[in-house]
């Protein structure tokens, strides 16, 4: 884990190695300050040496600034250097993420892998934080004072053999019951996470069924199941001090016990005896602080090993790199063969063999679940078909880089999506250099200006927090005014216009015919009457093309069409 960690470290390592170096120094002076107080104690004291008293007692006073010299700084390194670390794990993996196709995004939930990137990190730059100062900390005073201890006097040092077992078992069984809860602990968080993330981002829906009480039952749900693992793991570390502190005054009353004899003996003196009580307070203060590390360090390896499965997962679409541009917008199916689940027996798509010229008007047809969407997908290669090859320009997709791919082939997907900012904002996706001349034919096109004009701020309206300042028509217009503004090669509408009256429909389509006509529009609809005029119509059924051609073609070939036009003309007939 750490030897995948570690490259995260990088421009950080000298705050980390400083900060190590200041935590043991700072650990030294503390043990030495012990000693020059038994010396002022069994010295200065009994000769009544003022001078020598005020000598060393300035000695410690001096030692004590640079003890909290050091702590401040080793404090200051090790949260640059947690913070640092910290970052870069969470760029690394947000990096990481975009390369990611749709199916490796589907392999983690939304709500895990938000929760990766902050809770899981926090916890990573915390015990970067916490573990530079106490894993350097913590074992220096534990052999120092340990050692000093010994040479202070070699009997009262036996008491070890019996608190030290002690307090390593108490550690590891510990380590032993609170490292599975740990993991449970951030898969729980991960509920709470998509509990809420769901509600939040389908609250209309939420509120249009009256399912407020149900949202809440399941997040309460899932809030009492993360809050009883919590109770759980944080059960141990609560039980683990008060026993860790009755091993520790047992300790010492056991040194009072055995050492008072030895100072009435002579054998002791009573500033050394003292310093010895600190010294192993000290070593039993250690060991303490190692059974917290362990703890912090057992939720920790389940964080990195959380975030080391978003860093090993391997995108299942790789950038064929390259300076190919794409050369035109014709598109080629050749015996293509695609499913989402690598281990279902059934094809989502079928021998799908198909050629659309270049600026040709295709349409798509079929029933919901025929894989309509699914085929257009793999032209961008936002998914990658098992077997076959997809065309664009004549050439296969995976010659093409993702960028020079995706900038030639634009698509608006059904699921509308608009960023918060302004209107314009938004359309500079599709072109970041676009004028204003640019911005305006494009949303003309898309029949988006007529309702951008009627808003007090034009183009520099604000929409919100994903666009929810404008009606799902206006959503999907400025959608198809932000793909044209790439001014692609091919154009593809995944049933775009669904919100829109037929009158605009129509418009939007016109405005293609005359300002896009070297561009290969591909649209997907449900209404027929969208497609109609289309150079090709393409009928999917069940994952496989029932028929292509134009529409007097299919009125004739197809039964599927057939029925689907009958129906729909009867529909509008009977709304007449």
């Amino acid at each position: 884990m750490i030897k995948k960690l570690w490259p995260y470290t990088r421009g950080y390592r000298k705050w980390m190695l400083s900060g190590v170096l200041c935590s043991a120094a700072e650990a030294v002076f503390e043990l030495l300050l012990p000693l020059v107080m038994a010396d002022i104690v069994d010295t200065g004291i009994p000769a009544g040496d003022t001078s020598y008293i005020l000598q060393r007692g300035a000695l410690m006073v001096l030692m004590a600034l640079v003890s909290m010299g050091l702590g401040v700084g080793a404090a200051f390194l090790s949260s640059r250097a947690g913070q640092g670390f910290g970052a870069n794990l969470r760029q690394a993996q947000y990096s990481h993420i975009q390369e990611f196709s749709f199916r490796n995004i589907e392999k983690f939930s939304t709500a895990s892998l938000v929760t990766r990137l902050t809770n899981d990190c926090n916890m990573m730059q915390m015990t970067v934080t916490m573990g530079m100062r106490l894993l350097v900390r913590a074992p220096v005073m534990l052999v120092s004072a340990l050692v000093l201890a010994v040479a202070i006097s070699a009997k009262l040092s036996g008491v070890f053999l019996v608190a030290l077992p002690l307090l390593l078992v108490m550690i590891a069984l510990v380590v032993k019951f609170i490292s599975p809860m740990f993991s449970q602990l951030q898969e729980a968080t991960d509920g709470v996470n998509l509990a809420v993330q769901e509600n939040l981002s389908a609250i209309r829906v939420v509120k249009s069924f009256v399912r407020e009480d149900y949202e809440e039952e399941k997040f309460q749900k899932r809030n009492h199941q993360l809050r009883n693992i919590s109770e759980k793991a944080f059960g141990f570390v609560v039980v683990n001090m008060p026993i860790m502190m009755l091993i520790t005054y047992g300790t010492i009353i056991a040194v009072m016990w055995y050492g008072a004899p030895l100072v009435q003996s002579g054998e002791l003196e009573v500033g050394l005896l003292s310093t010895f009580f600190t010294y192993i307070t000290q070593v039993l203060m250690s060991l303490m602080m190692v059974s917290m590390i362990m703890m912090m360090l057992t939720r920790s390896v389940a964080c990195a090993k959380r975030i080391v499965e978003v860093l090993d997962e391997v995108p299942e679409i790789v950038d064929g790199g390259g300076s190919l541009t794409v050369s035109d917008g014709s598109v080629d199916f050749d015996h293509v063969f695609f499913k989402y689940n690598e281990g279902a027996e059934k094809w989502n798509l079928h021998d799908i063999s198909l050629h659309i010229p270049s600026g040709a008007t295709a349409g798509i047809i079929g029933a919901t679940g025929s894989a309509k969407s699914t085929l257009v997908q793999l032209i961008p290669r936002l998914y990658e078909a098992q077997e076959g090859t997809v065309r664009v320009g004549g050439r296969p997709v995976q010659d093409y880089s993702m960028e020079h791919l995706r900038d030639a082939v634009s698509v608006v997907l059904q699921k509308n999506t608009l960023f918060s900012g302004t209107i314009r904002d938004n359309l500079l996706w599709g072109d970041a250099n676009a004028t204003d001349g640019e911005i305006e034919a494009a949303c003309e096109a898309a029949c988006a200006a007529e309702f951008i004009h009627r808003m007090p701020d034009g183009y520099n309206t604000d929409l919100g927090q994903g666009g929810v300042n404008v009606s799902g028509g206006q959503k999907q217009r400025l959608c198809i005014a932000r793909a044209i503004l790439k001014k692609p090669k091919v154009l593809i509408l995944d049933d775009s216009t669904s919100a829109v009256d037929t009158a605009t429909d129509a418009k939007i389509r016109a405005a293609f015919r005359t300002q896009l006509p070297n561009t290969t529009k591909i649209i997907i609809a449900q209404r027929i009457i969208s497609i109609m005029d289309a150079d090709i119509i393409i009928v999917m059924d069940d994952g496989r093309i029932a028929g292509t051609g134009t529409h007097d073609e299919l009125m004739k070939s197809s039964e599927i069409y057939r029925d689907v036009f009958l129906s729909q003309q009867e529909g509008v007939s009977a709304d007449a």
